[in-house]
């Protein structure tokens, strides 16, 4: 997932971008209101993580803007603690969620996995998917009751195609959420971790989930029209 961080003060938002790397997140990050504005119309983030007081244009402001584009990504807000009317305005201005300063790193991961599920239609931090459970929190995948060890960007794919179950996924659409610049866009990098994901939840079980819809991308299918099959490339 990507995230946009737009955070005036450099130590605080260079520590925010390491912690977020860690948990997996892709972050591009600003100190400036104007090239917030900028990013979050070009950089297609999936979430954004915004101070009030900024320079060129103060975060209200900011969210304003992005708002009356038409633009819905969700947007956790940074507040100084105790101005509670920021936080007002802030809700009022289109924030999902805010967070008053100082805070713990840790619930600020976790209200952003919780905004950027909300915003997918997904109200839980666990998923189950036929015999798959997926602890999006936890970051943990079993499947038939067995665990199921996954490198950062297989669960980044995975957990990405869950909160879209059902939906065909284009290989753009992965690579602009998933992955940075250390790869081409025109690589073939999202079939190499299919393919690795792949041989990991489903080529074990007679149920294959993620399935290929040529010229179109990837889908992970639960429910009645799942395929029970070992070929890899579905038409549906």
């Amino acid at each position: 997932m990507k995230i946009l961080l737009v955070e005036d003060d450099e130590v605080l938002c260079e520590i925010l971008q390491t912690v977020l790397q860690k948990e997996g997140f892709i972050v591009q990050m600003t100190v400036d209101g104007g090239e917030g504005l900028y990013l979050a119309e070009n950089f297609h983030p999936d979430a954004m993580i915004l101070d009030v007081g900024l320079p060129t244009l103060d975060g209200i402001s900011l969210l304003k803007i992005i708002r009356e584009k038409g633009l819905t990504l969700p947007v956790l807000l940074l507040t100084e603690k105790g101005e509670v009317a920021d936080r007002i305005h802030g809700l009022n201005a289109g924030a999902d969620d805010f967070l008053p300063k100082p805070f713990d790193y840790g619930e600020l991961v976790a209200r952003v996995r919780a905004i950027i599920r909300r915003s997918k239609g997904v109200a839980s931090s666990k998923l189950e998917m036929e015999d798959m459970e997926i602890d999006m929190a936890a970051r943990t995948v079993r499947r038939g009751g067995q665990p199921i060890a996954l490198t950062a960007k297989e669960f980044n794919l995975l957990e990405y195609l869950a909160i879209h179950v059902n939906r065909v996924v284009s290989r753009t659409e992965l690579f602009e959420h998933l992955y940075n610049e250390e790869f081409e866009s025109n690589s073939n990098v999202i079939d190499v971790y299919v393919k690795f994901l792949r041989n990991k939840i489903d080529v074990p079980y007679p149920v294959k989930l993620i399935q290929t819809v040529r010229g179109a991308g990837y889908v992970l299918r639960v429910g009645p029209n799942i395929t029970c099959t070992d070929d890899e490339h579905i038409v549906v």
